[in-house]
């Protein structure tokens, strides 16, 4: 009867609680940290952005790298004391680093005053775990390593302008540096009417942007006939969202209909994240990326080719097992010649259970420190002067909110991705706004606005 009770007072068993998400990673952990607001606002909770004010706290981890690691060990030892102080202080650690075999365990061991361990796959049981918490004062781990990751969980967004919708999961490529595929699983789609009806409805309540996430974007539809990638692109297009874009795209699988389905909608952004991650063909064949420098370079020429002025990023490894500076210089030269706009930069970072873990060769820390800087310092004058050459052109952006630099100002995006920084009213908040680029800095662009629309959402 008692708990029979609890069970159905568990819709609030939150209320009067509140929560605090620490996500570490990519936009899919964006992601899954709204599905994890959704569900803990649904027990009647209420998100705050205060660590220290929380009665919850959720870390969502990021296992991609080793720093995302050895950060998240730091902040959960540092909630110790304040557990002992708190004992009611509900800590839960998730994501992709629970994923991992024995993670869990060994976190938990380490930690023994976290209270809730779970994977990728497990947050539809959060609710259960919540409850075994709250009434039966025991600590919850629940990891499944082969079970496919709800999508029709309750969900928590940030609100518009700006929305992220999730395509497909997991990753069946295998590079030999990447846990991906073991902590996120093998291929898996949604179906294309759930993202179609997903994007329309987020229309509906005055979202304008929608970023399409995946591992491996253009593997979508893989088994479904007539459902591919560029086939998903025009029925989003069809909905009328404003402006769609998406990551992350694999260049293996780039194909003629995707560059055709970008160029043929306006409403597609012509921005496109091409990850090279090294510029010599023997590396790249050492990290099993399925393709060459020469391919990647006429990929990059077929592309722009279609597209003029598209905006290029990538992501680059340093220091990958086995790369010699003759393979280092090979990468300078690629970038040089593609001039990325911007690039996210990696020192190797050995990841147990991959391949490349146990392969000979592994660079030693102080050439990796020096590759990645003289990396670094090649890419930023390039991406300034992609940056300057936008200066005297007219743009439009959509206004993301106010800018971090000048509260006086607002912050929004080119079609391109570029962040424009101009003053204005925080109230444009939602806008599409005429700006004259008038200056640029190393990262970001300063902008005059000449006009602009009706927020969509007041």
């Amino acid at each position: 009867m008692e708990m029979h009770a609890q069970r159905v007072n568990r819709a609030k068993c939150l209320k009067g609680l509140q929560f605090y998400i620490e996500t570490y990673g990519c936009q899919m952990n964006m992601h899954d940290s709204e599905k994890i607001a959704g569900i803990l606002s649904t027990l009647g909770g209420t998100q705050t952005k205060s660590k220290k004010a929380a009665d919850i706290i959720v870390f969502n981890t990021c296992c991609v790298r080793e720093n995302a690691e050895n950060k998240l060990y730091g902040n959960v030892g540092k909630l110790k004391a304040v557990k002992a102080k708190r004992p009611d202080l509900i800590l839960c650690v998730c994501g992709c680093m629970m994923q991992q075999p024995g993670a869990a365990e060994k976190l938990a061991g380490t930690f023994p005053f976290v209270d809730i361990l779970f994977g990728t796959t497990n947050m539809d049981k959060l609710p259960d775990m919540l409850e075994t918490v709250l009434y039966k004062r025991h600590r919850c781990v629940e990891v499944c390593a082969d079970k496919v990751a709800q999508e029709n969980v309750a969900m928590l967004r940030n609100p518009p302008p700006l929305a992220l919708v999730n395509i497909m999961q997991g990753c069946d490529n295998f590079c030999s540096y990447c846990i991906v595929p073991y902590v996120r699983g093998r291929e898996h789609s949604r179906p294309m009417e759930a993202v179609v009806r997903e994007v329309s409805a987020l229309k509906e309540q005055g979202y304008r942007e929608v970023m399409l996430l995946g591992q491996n974007v253009n593997s979508y539809g893989k088994g479904q006939p007539g459902a591919g990638f560029p086939e998903l692109l025009d029925a989003v297009a069809r909905t009328g969202i404003e402006r769609i874009r998406f990551m992350t795209s694999h260049p293996k699988d780039v194909s003629d209909a995707l560059i055709e389905q970008m160029a043929a909608h306006d409403t597609i952004c012509k921005q496109l994240h091409l990850p090279v991650q090294s510029g010599s063909t023997r590396i790249l064949g050492r990290m099993n990326r399925k393709y060459t420098r020469e391919a990647y370079l006429a990929l990059v020429e077929k592309i722009r080719r279609r597209m003029p002025g598209i905006v290029l990023s990538t992501d680059i490894i340093v220091g990958f097992p086995g790369e010699t500076e003759a393979d280092f210089l090979a990468t300078l030269s690629l970038v040089r010649e593609v001039r990325f706009d911007s690039a996210f930069t990696f020192v190797y970072s050995k990841r147990t259970g991959t391949e490349a873990a146990d392969f000979e060769g592994q660079v030693p820390e102080e050439i990796k420190k020096d590759r990645i800087m003289r990396l670094i310092e090649m890419q930023s004058a390039i991406t300034y002067e992609s940056n300057l050459a936008c200066v005297g052109r007219t743009a439009r952006i959509l206004v993301e909110g106010a800018s971090t630099r000048d509260k006086a100002a607002i912050c929004g995006r080119t079609d391109g991705g570029k962040m424009v920084n101009a003053k204005g009213p925080a109230t444009l908040t939602g806008s599409f706004v005429n700006v004259k680029i008038t200056g640029a800095r190393k990262t970001s662009l300063l902008g005059k606005i000449l006009d602009a629309d009706t927020p969509a959402i007041q």
